[in-house]
């Protein structure tokens, strides 16, 4: 919507959070995840297996690239999207560890965003909802929270063909095979 030369973006979320912010130059948007790229980067970069590694650059850029379209199609926050898909599973990739990664990983990236202040507190709680959330395929969550999930089911379904869609992702599959036409 447009109020004289000023644009602004309206996001609602289900657990009541609606704000209306004005809308960042690209370049300002992209400078926050572009710098929390960097420092995942970094934090991947001291994982000694090279293999293992590379599957985490892989994973979590394919999730955010995912996340950012599908939050694009939905008219909501991209940027908020991109940067929860770049944290959502670094907490496993840190630890080594998949158990309670989506709370455990939750916890790490509020730390890290309000660490670095590269989201104010209302931002880094949708950022840790999604990442809360994400692991749980079979429930429906906020907006953005689906977002993330969905992301996610995406790369785990379209990075590997070979490999059969997981049983807790079919449903959720095939809802984004409809709504993105494949």
């Amino acid at each position: 919507m447009n109020a004289g030369n000023k644009r602004f973006i309206l996001l609602v979320d289900e657990r009541a959070v609606v704000r209306l912010t004005g809308e960042k130059p690209e370049e300002e948007q992209m400078g926050r995840l572009k710098e929390l790229r960097k420092y995942v980067e970094q934090e991947l970069n001291k994982m000694e297996d090279a293999g293992k590694r590379n599957s985490a650059v892989a994973h979590l850029y394919g999730v955010s690239l995912a996340a950012t379209m599908i939050a694009r199609k939905r008219g909501l926050d991209a940027e908020l999207s991109s940067m929860a898909a770049m944290l959502h599973d670094l907490h496993a990739y840190k630890t080594g560890s998949y158990d309670d990664h989506a709370h455990k990983g939750a916890e790490l990236a509020g730390r890290i965003l309000r660490e670095l202040k590269f989201a104010d507190e209302a931002e880094t709680d949708i950022i840790c909802s999604a990442i809360y959330h994400h692991d749980d395929k079979l429930v429906t969550d906020s907006l953005m929270d689906e977002v993330l999930k969905d992301a996610d089911v995406i790369h785990h379904c379209m990075n590997d063909l070979s490999k059969p869609v997981k049983e807790k992702e079919q449903a959720r599959f095939d809802k984004l095979c409809a709504e993105f036409g494949m």
